[in-house]
């Protein structure tokens, strides 16, 4: 009797962690993401704008190291809300989610996996720095590496927030490319980047509800743990990378002469400057925006549609530590190829 209690006493607590963190996520989404993004979908209706580009006043300047720092500045201010919730998001989903179920769940190599999480990852609409933070909570959940994969690249390839914005600012022929490989990157290249990871023996389902349990801390203070390493771990190189990135936009984003404004050399250029630079949540909109103003051609254009939100240096070096690096550096060509293959149709079609 006293064993089937303490059996229920654990069901009960593990359903209100889970709601607990289904609470924190909706609350959390709904003042940083979904709130503040329906009202700048009607600015994009209206005006055909979401606002300035955060390297409008940049791109032209020559390095100095003040400009670097005026650039961490206006990124941290736009991505900070995001970022705060990615890192106390990370550090719940280590604590709050059921071992059990997140393993039968996203714990396999499965596309069935992959695609649970790449779904997962719709609502979320952040950035790639923003959604490191869970994919590296899931991946110490022991997730699969496609299943935090898809969560991580989906939230920035295929949030629907920033479709929409495309499709009113842009033309709905970028929206439909950054759809098509979007779905590419997060289902696709997700999945099969499980194949770069060695075979590991099977992890039974009750040996990580056993190991949980045998963990006799109280929730604060594993909270407190988990929240701590996150911290220590993910914001100093965020903020170094940034402000390094902010230093080096010069070389990144080179200007280039008429002739070469829609070569396949500068698409290659962006495509490769795309997935190194840190943006916001669909700044690549204005980006590309006041770039096709200033002469850039719609191939380098294309492939800066692609690269810019994927992946970034950041967020690389934020998860370094929970994918192999064969997988990273898969996923780090696999965005460049694309983002290339991107720009070719963009040359000839947008």
């Amino acid at each position: 009797m006293s064993t089937l209690t303490e059996e229920q006493s654990s069901q009960k607590r593990t359903f209100w962690f889970a709601f607990l963190f289904i609470v924190v996520t909706v609350i959390g989404l709904t003042y940083v993401k979904w709130w503040p993004y329906y009202h700048k979908a009607i600015l994009s209706f209206q005006t055909h704008s979401i606002g300035d580009s955060i390297l409008q006043d940049q791109i032209s300047n020559s390095f100095s190291w003040s400009a670097a720092v005026s650039y961490t500045v206006a990124y941290f201010q736009s991505v900070w809300k995001a970022a705060v919730l990615g890192i106390l998001l990370g550090s719940l989903v280590q604590v709050l989610l059921p071992s059990g179920w997140l393993l039968k769940v996203l714990g396999k190599t499965s596309f069935g996996s992959t695609a649970a999480a790449g779904l997962a990852s719709i609502p979320g609409m952040m950035c790639t720095c923003c959604a490191a933070p869970v994919a590296v909570g899931l991946r110490k959940k022991n997730a699969s590496v496609g299943a935090s994969l898809a969560f991580w690249i989906g939230n920035p390839t295929i949030n629907p927030a920033t479709l929409i914005f495309m499709t009113f600012v842009l033309s709905w022929k970028f929206t439909l490319l950054r759809l098509v490989i979007g779905l590419i990157l997060t289902f696709g290249i997700s999945y099969l980047a499980n194949r770069f990871v060695k075979d590991t023996p099977s992890v039974s389902v009750d040996k990580l509800i056993e190991d949980a349990e045998e963990d006799k801390r109280s929730f604060m203070k594993r909270w407190l743990a988990s929240l701590g390493s996150m911290i220590l771990y993910v914001v100093p190189a965020y903020v170094l990378s940034v402000l390094i990135l902010g230093a080096a936009r010069f070389w990144i984003f080179p200007q280039l002469s008429d002739s070469m404004s829609n070569s396949l050399i500068a698409i290659l250029i962006f495509a490769i400057a795309g997935m190194l630079f840190v943006i916001p949540t669909a700044a690549e909109i204005p980006i590309i925006q006041t770039l096709m103003m200033m002469g850039l051609g719609a191939g380098p254009a294309a492939a800066l549609l692609i690269t810019l939100p994927s992946i970034s240096l950041p967020s690389l070096l934020i998860v370094a530590k929970s994918f192999p690096r064969k997988v990273l550096v898969f996923v780090s060509l696999s965005v460049v190829v694309l983002g290339i293959i991107s720009g070719l149709i963009g040359k000839v079609f947008l």
